[in-house]
């Protein structure tokens, strides 16, 4: 967490990739990898640069190279893990497809609907006679 006052810095994902698979190929720890990098020794800047580390790694070995290009600002739900605010948002060729699926079901509803009225009509009309 950021002091009152201070900006974060923000790290690019070619970056953090590069840092995580560097690290990696030459079997370097956190404190040489800190040290490789931002050529700090480990004082209270070095460890949360070493904590920064850590945590990318923990997200490239769990979600990828691709998890390291997701924004992770903000609190996740303590419930169920998720995010709160808006949901990304998707492709417009999802986008469309979704909406044209959805224009297809409602189209399905109604024909159902129709056809369950008239079977309701012609159940009504039999008991009659």
């Amino acid at each position: 967490m950021g002091k009152t006052g201070r900006k974060n810095k923000v790290y690019s994902a070619e970056f953090k990739i590069g840092v995580i698979m560097d690290m990696r190929e030459h079997h370097l720890n956190y404190h040489e990898t800190v040290r490789k990098y931002w050529g700090i020794e480990e004082s209270n800047n070095g460890d949360s640069k070493r904590n920064i580390v850590q945590r990318w790694e923990r997200i490239y070995l769990e979600e990828g190279a691709e998890g390291l290009m997701k924004e992770r600002r903000g609190r996740a739900c303590s419930a169920g893990g998720t995010r709160k605010g808006r949901p990304p948002k998707l492709d417009k060729k999802v986008e469309e497809d979704l909406i044209a699926e959805n224009q297809r079901l409602r189209m399905e509803i109604e024909y159902l609907k129709k056809l369950d009225a008239l079977v309701q009509k012609r159940l009504q009309e039999e008991e009659k006679k």
